[in-house]
């Protein structure tokens, strides 16, 4: 037998054992649950990858959980015969507590009280320290399917924990925990008792699709005789598959603990979506909307997907083709009978019928979605702060159901400085003569609203939308129309408001100042040729000097920005730079030209250019040049 391996767990570890250990969760029962949530997860594996490898079963083990308790020793002991873990395996999920957000969860959960600590718990991903909740000591000992040597890992939530060398005939793990003395007054019961773990398992794990079996021990006697022990394991829950079972008969509770178990998130869910498929092809499917992101949902290798049964019995724990991944926060089960139980995850990518799933799938849950936000403002509003931004992927991806994509997208205006706002609803807000949905985009609501490209809207009283999400800048080059509404952004090409009249009128007006200034215009042109494509007058400002436009199919500064931090190139563009025909700048910079000073009308130009720039968001090409014409500039006008 190996020595045995001591190790340390990060600083941020500890606190959170810590935090587990003194935890004034009153709901403590759920550690359970999430052991035998784990278990069962370990059984699944076995099972799917016995699919391709029979030998793992080979062995004659039923896959199971059995529960023992030692009384006296105030031991429980919970024993599966799943998979098992190498001593790799062991160090990497028992020896790294939640790798990714560790230190964000022990600030989340040092600023919650009572039974928000259970969300925060399964949001994080850190069920099986719950364990430390009720025990003062957990000791895993777990042995590899297709491995002969098992390892054994153990801790008090000290901060540290030992592996070694084992023992273990069996494929599979057991968790043994030192339970705590029972403490009723404070929601600390005894789980030593059969009453006790019965109504534990029956309240959360009911529906677990593999048997969970309570060793009970019985003493009969009868007089004259010595007491007679007998030892039985009874099978405790009930195995129902929940999904397969009419909704009239299964309880909200019951889908919400079923929900946790395949979720492992202690939160409730926000909706549900299930169906039936029936005909040639049968399926059953029950979805859930989560309430919370998941902690991975933008991690580059993080893996999504539903559950993949065929008669009950799953085959995939993530099977990815049965989502698009704008939908990846979906959670849920899909089980058909007509699927073989030997198929491969090639043969899933190349199968039809799982094509079928995904496309109604995805109109069952868009029309959800739908129906939340036409039904309960809050409750979807509720989501889309929560996935709105991964559901806007799917206006890039998505074909099929595009217009319902955009019927569910959401956002803030110039209308109003809280609420979201869907384009149904701008549409419901447009003036008579107005034809066109108005947008700009830019990296936050207090640069968008303070953009000079805003102000003749604001002027005239028009509505702009603000896309401020980094997505959006996708959103808006996928969808330029909403119910035969052009949508345009203010940043780009001409904007022409109000009447055919007015129109006519402030375009005439407009290219009345370009006449009147063309001397002007050319040369500002020729000093920033290197950088404009155009100089023109503006009907678009009425504060500002100046702003810079892009041509209709331009890319914008923010997507050029964007394409630059993913470590692309994107070809240099020339923008437009709108000059205000009634701002006095103008008038000096034409008295400048006209005295045909070339160096002072070439320092104005250029702080112009600089000031539609930051406006904008944009960086300056040149700072420190900037400053010191500004410098010159002051200078001479002090002067």
């Amino acid at each position: 037998m190996t020595e045995q391996e001591k190790f340390e767990f990060k600083s941020e570890a500890r606190q959170l054992l810590e935090l587990m250990i003194h935890s004034v969760y009153s709901n403590k029962e759920v550690f359970l649950r999430e052991l035998i949530s784990n278990s069962s997860d370990a059984l699944d594996r076995r099972r799917v990858e016995a699919i391709t490898d029979k030998s793992l079963l080979e062995d004659g083990h039923e896959l199971e959980i059995r529960l023992e308790a030692d009384k006296t020793a105030r031991i429980l002991h919970l024993h599966d015969s799943g998979i098992g873990m190498s001593k790799e395996e062991v160090i990497k999920n028992l020896g790294t507590i939640a790798r990714s957000g560790t230190k964000e969860f022990v600030q989340n959960l040092k600023s919650q009280e009572g039974d928000q600590t259970a969300e925060l718990i399964g949001q994080f991903g850190v069920g099986f320290y719950s364990a430390f909740m009720v025990a003062d000591e957990v000791t895993v000992v777990t042995r590899r399917a297709g491995e002969s040597e098992a390892t054994r890992w153990t801790s008090s939530g000290d901060g540290s924990y030992t592996v070694e060398a084992a023992e273990k005939e069996d494929i599979g793990t057991t968790v043994s925990l030192r339970l705590r003395d029972a403490d009723p007054d404070n929601a600390l019961p005894d789980f030593t008792d059969e009453f006790v773990l019965r109504s534990t398992i029956k309240k959360h794990s009911d529906f677990v699709t593999h048997p969970i079996k309570l060793r009970v021990e019985e003493t009969k006697e009868e007089e004259g005789k010595d007491p007679e022990v007998t030892i039985t394991w009874p099978t405790v829950n009930s195995m129902k598959a929940i999904w397969t079972r009419p909704s009239s008969e299964v309880s909200d509770d019951e889908y919400n603990e079923f929900y946790r178990h395949i979720s492992h998130d202690w939160a409730e869910p926000l909706d549900r979506v299930s169906f039936k498929a029936e005909g040639t092809f049968e399926y059953q499917t029950l979805l859930f909307i989560p309430e919370n992101p998941p902690m991975d949902m933008y991690w580059r290798d993080a893996k999504y997907g539903l559950q993949l049964y065929v008669n009950r019995v799953l085959i995939q724990d993530r099977c990815e083709e049965l989502v698009p991944s704008y939908l990846r926060f979906l959670k849920g089960v899909v089980d058909s009978p007509d699927l073989s139980l030997n198929v491969s995850r090639e043969m899933l990518q190349q199968d039809r019928r799982l094509t079928q799933i995904r496309k109604r799938i995805v109109k069952k849950v868009l029309d959800a979605l739908q129906y939340i936000q036409k039904s309960d403002r809050e409750k979807y509003i509720k989501f889309w702060n929560a996935f709105g931004r991964v559901l806007k992927e799917g206006i890039v991806q998505e074909q099929d159901q595009k217009d319902a994509m955009k019927e569910l997208l959401m956002f803030f205006s110039s209308a109003d400085d809280e609420k979201l706002t869907s384009l149904d609803e701008y549409i419901e807000r447009m003036k008579d003569d107005q034809d066109t949905i108005y947008y700009i985009t830019g990296e936050s609501r207090k640069a968008v609203e303070r953009s000079p490209h805003l102000e003749s809207l604001k002027a005239k009283g028009y509505e702009v939308l603000f896309l401020i999400d980094p997505v959006d800048e996708l959103v808006s080059e996928n969808v330029n129309e909403y119910k035969e509404k052009k949508l345009k952004s203010v940043s780009k090409g001409e904007v022409n408001l109000g009447s055919e009249e007015e129109k006519k009128e402030a375009e005439e007006k407009r290219k009345e100042a370009e006449k009147s200034h063309e001397s002007l215009l050319k040369a500002i042109q020729e000093i920033l040729e290197e950088d404009l494509k155009e100089v023109r007058m503006s009907s678009r400002l009425t504060a500002s000097a100046a702003c810079l436009v892009g041509g209709e199919d331009d890319m914008s500064p923010q997507l050029e920005r964007l394409l630059e931090q993913a470590g692309q190139k994107p070809p240099k563009q020339k923008r437009i730079l709108e000059l205000n025909p009634e701002h006095h700048l103008l008038g000096k910079m034409n008295a400048l030209h006209i005295a045909d000073d070339k160096q002072k009308l070439s320092a104005y130009a250029q702080i112009v250019y600089g000031q539609a720039l930051l406006a904008e968001g944009s960086a300056l090409p040149d700072p420190m040049q900037f400053n010191q014409l500004v410098t010159e500039v002051l200078v001479d006008a002090a002067s």
